[in-house]
């Protein structure tokens, strides 16, 4: 993807990390990248106590899970009152996300076990709908798209969305190709897929609400993310049986992209409400 005059660093990022991989292009990733990566994970881990074994981290992530079941303001501003403008506005906003889904997780398969790959490809297989087109995730997200009146082409799409939405699309590219352990992605999935079924609900619960016909794309995840929770966890304890575990670092990456989600959906309905200016592009 060109980049093009402008673009904020994390969109640079996204576009570099969809680009024709060269040794300038991989500078320039890492150029952006390191610091901001960085920063992240000292911030995280600086705030937690390590964790002493895989029980302890299902415990913990189980106690994250429960913190943020009642949901955000955000989230619960989006099932009871948003306007179909702002939920299109929201829609719109992870569009980038939704049509791209799981593309960037490949890269974590020759990096596990062979048992955790096979839970991690039973995931994956389900995110493209089992070969069936038309209940592949991303399928079912341009169907949504599409009733908006919402662009579908990746290009414009990009052009508009915000720093913070690049924040939770481009950690997915440092997690299962640069991160030095491939523990952060198992934690940072392993949180995703745990959290997508209650997160979703206020979701499906505005589609409902605001007569949009497909929100399947939604409720088709409070539906299977729960199945992929439990596969997450099966790769991990395949990971630890095959090579032992850091279960800090599989909690970091869960805290990593509990924070990048949440930053990223807050400001989704700030913006949808006038509160946040537009993203630039």
């Amino acid at each position: 993807m060109e980049i093009k005059a402008g673009d904020s660093p994390l969109k640079q990022l996204f576009r570099l990390n969809r680009t024709l991989p060269t040794a300038a292009v991989y500078a320039r990733i890492e150029e952006i990248e390191r610091p901001w990566i960085g920063r992240l994970i000292a911030e995280l881990e600086a705030g937690t106590t390590p964790v002493g074994s895989r029980a302890e981290w299902v415990q913990r992530l189980g106690g994250l899970l429960e913190s943020e079941r009642a949901g955000s303001d955000s989230s619960r501003y989006l099932a009871e009152r948003a306007t179909r403008a702002e939920f299109r506005s929201y829609v719109r906003e992870f569009a980038v996300d939704g049509l791209t889904e799981a593309q960037n997780f490949f890269p974590s398969i020759p990096r596990l076990p062979i048992k955790a790959q096979m839970a991690v490809m039973r995931v994956l297989i389900d995110e493209f709908g089992c070969g069936n087109l038309m209940q592949s995730h991303s399928y079912l997200y341009l169907a949504l798209l599409e009733e908006l009146e919402l662009p579908t082409d990746l290009p414009t799409l990009v052009d508009g969305t915000s720093d913070e939405t690049f924040g939770f699309l481009d950690v997915f590219y440092w997690l299962t190709t640069r991160a030095e352990d491939v523990e952060y992605f198992l934690g940072g999935l392993a949180y995703l897929e745990a959290s997508i079924p209650s997160a979703f609900s206020f979701l499906t619960t505005a589609c409902e609400r605001l007569g949009i016909t497909h929100g399947t794309y939604y409720s088709e995840h409070v539906h299977i993310d729960g199945f992929h929770m439990k596969e997450m966890q099966t790769a991990i304890r395949e990971y630890e049986l095959a090579r032992g575990l850091d279960p800090t670092k599989v909690w970091i990456g869960a805290l990593l992209l509990s924070r990048l989600l949440g930053d990223a959906a807050d400001a989704a309905v700030d913006r949808a409400r006038g509160r946040l200016d537009a993203p630039v592009g």
